[in-house]
């Protein structure tokens, strides 16, 4: 019998496929339920490998994402909202996929099982960056080539996965494993699994860039305002930060060419966009130290 949870039977909805529409959906909201409380028991864990990524992004270092399939496909995701939400270089957060890029869209065959390609793969690594592998079994021989290579170079590492006998669990520096239970259709790991791998992910960076100071309170104050939408937030915040009309707010922003924290800076100091990205740079761009606040 297979040691992966993910691949048993699921005996709530062993008859899902003879319930009326409300029911089938009913079923899965109901299995989805489970996913929030099963990552609640691995919040130590979480906070322990948010801590890690905030330290070696102050060193200079990245964090990747290596993965197969599904898991792949989130690492990519999640990597890929980040230079967006926080600013930051496309490179200080990458998402590596077995099989390369063809396998966003497509399977490819054997890739997951290809522990040479992960060991290629992972020598995008330095030994200052955070290597996380993703998986719901924690099994593919893809991943082991991977933790392999950032062993070989002292590169800190982190598993996520759904499976407690994950072969990953005795190769990472820490482990998040969120046993969410056999999924709705058995094997499907889209499913709960991915959702939990998704929630984790979030965190991660999310955590860390708060760590970092990419956000001041609730506010993501590094954004790019590449859009209406997010020009709009954008007036928005340096409004409420600042306590000034949306007006005002508009006018420093264009003067700061869409910078919120300069925008901010300038207008709660009353200095010039020149000194205020000076005192910016000089407080490596947290804008709490700047306002002592």
């Amino acid at each position: 019998m297979s040691e992966i949870i993910t691949e048993y039977r699921n005996e709530n909805t062993k008859n899902i496929d003879l319930l009326p529409t409300i029911d089938i959906v009913r079923k899965i909201n109901n299995e989805d339920k489970i996913v929030a409380l099963a990552v609640e028991y691995e919040l130590e864990n979480i906070a322990k490998a948010v801590d890690i990524i905030a330290k070696q992004f102050l060193k200079g270092g990245h964090l990747f994402y290596f993965g197969a399939g599904t898991s792949g496909r989130l690492g990519i995701l999640d990597a890929s909202e980040c230079p967006p939400t926080f600013s930051v270089e496309p490179s200080m957060v990458q998402g590596i996929i077995a099989g390369g890029v063809d396998a966003m869209k497509f399977a490819v065959e054997g890739a997951e099982d290809d522990f040479e390609a992960g060991y290629e793969d992972a020598k995008i690594l330095e030994k200052d960056d955070v290597c996380t592998v993703i998986s719901a079994s924690g099994n593919p021989k893809y991943l082991l080539g991977v933790l392999s290579y950032a062993e070989e170079i002292g590169c800190k590492t982190i598993g996520i996965t759904c499976n407690s006998k994950a072969k990953i669990a005795e190769e990472v520096g820490t482990l998040i494993c969120v046993e969410v239970g056999p999924e709705v259709i058995a094997g499907s790991s889209r499913m709960k699994a991915g959702t939990a791998q998704k929630m984790v992910l979030n965190m991660l960076t999310t955590g860390s860039m708060i760590k970092i100071g990419k956000t001041y309170e609730n506010f993501m104050i590094d954004l790019k305002a590449t859009n209406e939408k997010l020009k709009d937030r954008a007036i928005r915040i340096v409004s409420q930060l600042a306590d000034v009309s949306f007006a005002h707010a508009y006018e420093k922003l264009i003067n700061c060419d869409w910078k919120i924290k300069t925008a901010v800076v300038s207008l709660k100091l009353n200095i010039s966009r020149e000194d205020a990205e000076r005192k910016l740079e000089l407080n490596c761009g947290v804008l709490r130290k700047v306002l002592n606040r």
